[in-house]
């Protein structure tokens, strides 16, 4: 047990980083760590509950996210990047670091022994330096999607405008990776990916300046991985970064026995489940911009199928459906979150990236045979016949055996408890024998 070992979890205000440093939070704690998460008071309701057992372990830590004036300030209670719009998210980032003063104050009470952040938090930096604590770079994206943006010196000043100088650049591998590899952007999302990590933004610092200091302050890396699926990945970044870059596992949550949920609309789905073919169904994720059903679905989509599917509009027990017998594929956004708990179960992927990391997940998992990408034309649009075609040849086409094939093994890695927990184990280790000397 590590009861002495403190940590400080210093996330990004986007679920999509709340939700997986919570994930570490509760491994950690487990591993009898303290950790102080620190948000603010409209996330942290929104967080999952802390165990009972594990309430003395995690402190959930508020701090008010300052207030902005005029044309910059944020919808009340919008304090994550799901409650504003696009063009506010740059806004989010200055409330957001003006939360330093506090944080540095928290800090220097507390003294913990490591400070975790993403790729946002520059200012941490500073602070951890001050007190002479040691910075992880916790990474929410895979080993992949690190590699192809983390080499420093295609982050900033000279390096960037030489290998990173326009959207075309992001359409092949970069070229610090001494392995053959086909990860890339498509052009029609390489101008929007370019402009939101490399370009200005109201905050005054971009993405990937913030995520330069980081890397460059940082005495590890810690990634949501395996060396089973990316360590060519895994070692080209250590080589290139020059620091430790530790997998930690995929943090696996327990697989649920049976259905928890007693809400009486997903027991009946889980009754028409029951009476389906095994590995029949597809479980199709709603992209995160599709606030409603009229965002998602076409007009009477509901009605045409209803018999041979349910849709439901809202929270879902994701975990409880893909461990479900009938279920036997997915078609999602091709998230690293949503990959690993798909995998787990041996289903088929189907994909349909649009934003951040989802493009270069998509093209690895392609390669290593274990997903079937949607096709699309050159401006990114796809039809009925292209998503009936990928499904086909996931589901029941003598095409896609070896697919399917592929994919059961890939839950002997992505599903395998303990081959995970060894990694975990393996970074307390290393999170006792390196962190500050109070």
């Amino acid at each position: 047990m590590a009861r002495n070992l403190h940590v400080v979890m210093l996330p990004w205000s986007a679920f999509g980083h709340l939700i997986p440093s919570f994930q570490l939070s509760l491994e950690l704690a487990k591993a009898g760590v303290k950790v102080s998460f620190i948000s603010t008071p409209a996330n942290i309701p929104r967080l999952p509950q802390v165990p009972s057992n594990l309430s003395t372990l995690i402190d959930l830590v508020a701090f008010p996210l300052p207030k902005l004036d005029n044309e910059q300030r944020l919808p009340e209670g919008a304090e994550a990047t799901v409650d504003n719009p696009f063009e506010k998210i740059q806004y989010l980032k200055i409330a957001y670091d003006l939360l330093q003063h506090p944080v540095k104050q928290f800090i220097s009470d507390k003294r913990p022994d490591w400070i975790f952040a993403d790729g946002i938090p520059y200012w941490v930096v500073e602070i951890a330096q001050e007190h002479q604590i040691p910075l992880i770079s916790l990474s929410v994206f895979s080993a992949s999607v690190l590699a192809f943006f983390g080499n420093p010196k295609s982050l900033t000043s000279d390096g960037q405008k030489r290998t990173r100088s326009s959207p075309e650049s992001l359409t092949s591998p970069p070229e610090c990776f001494d392995f053959s590899s086909s990860l890339a952007y498509p052009r029609f999302l390489a101008t929007g990916i370019h402009e939101g990590f490399y370009g200005q933004n109201a905050s005054g610092i971009s993405d990937a300046e913030r995520f330069a200091k980081i890397i460059q302050a940082s005495k590890a890396f810690a990634i949501r991985t395996c060396t089973e699926h990316e360590a060519q990945y895994l070692n080209n970044l250590e080589k290139t970064t020059g620091k430790p870059v530790i997998p930690i596992g995929l943090l696996l949550p327990e697989r649920p026995e049976g259905i928890r949920t007693t809400d009486k609309s997903w027991t009946e789905i889980f009754e028409w489940l029951d009476v389906q073919k095994p590995k029949s169904v597809v479980f199709v994720g709603k992209p995160d911009w599709a606030l409603s059903e009229l965002d998602f679905l076409p007009s009477g989509f509901t009605e045409r199928t209803h018999g041979r599917g349910v849709v439901c509009i809202g929270w879902a027990p994701q975990l409880e459906i893909l461990g479900h017998p009938s279920i036997g594929g997915s078609l999602f956004h091709a998230g690293w979150g949503s990959i690993m708990e798909t995998l787990q179960f041996g289903h088929c992927l189907v994909l349909l990236p649009f934003v951040v990391d989802q493009p270069l997940n998509a093209r690895l998992l392609v390669d290593r045979g274990l997903a079937v990408e949607i096709e699309r034309s050159e401006d990114g649009s796809f039809s009925r016949d292209g998503i009936s075609k990928a499904l086909k040849l996931a589901m029941v086409s003598e095409e896609g055996e070896s697919l399917r094939i592929r994919a059961r093994e890939a839950a002997e890695v992505f599903g395998n408890r303990d081959v995970q927990n060894r990694y975990f184990n393996c970074f307390v280790d290393y999170l006792k024998k390196n962190g500050s000397a109070k």
